[in-house]
């Protein structure tokens, strides 16, 4: 999960690199950051991803664009989303690790 997070956040800053027009950069630049810094830490990652997610999407719909980079950090930040941040986040020692534990399973001679 460390990983990927990590694959999100470097994904999303190269994405920058394609280049949008030089008066919105700093800002974007300074958002992406942001973004990224708060994935690398792992708080709050289902709602940054989505955001991550969402933001790709456009570019691809609306930008003149359309490469592999964008589809890998729409497909991994889906990924992202909908896995949760890992043991190594901040979330994680927030909110306490979720265990799925499923009970056994009875056999069907068993009554």
């Amino acid at each position: 999960m460390l990983v990927l997070r990590i694959s999100v956040a470097a994904t999303l800053l190269l994405s920058l690199a394609g280049g949008p027009r030089p008066s919105l950069f700093p800002l974007l630049f300074a958002g992406a950051l942001l973004v990224s810094a708060a994935l690398l830490i792992g708080i709050l990652t289902p709602l940054v991803s989505s955001i991550v997610c969402a933001c790709a999407i456009l570019e691809l719909l609306i930008g003149r664009r359309f490469d592999a980079l964008l589809v890998s950090l729409v497909l991994n930040s889906i990924a992202l989303a909908l896995l949760g941040p890992g043991a190594y986040s901040l979330d994680a020692r927030l909110f306490g690790l979720k265990v799925v534990v499923m009970p056994p399973r009875k056999d069907a001679g068993e009554s």
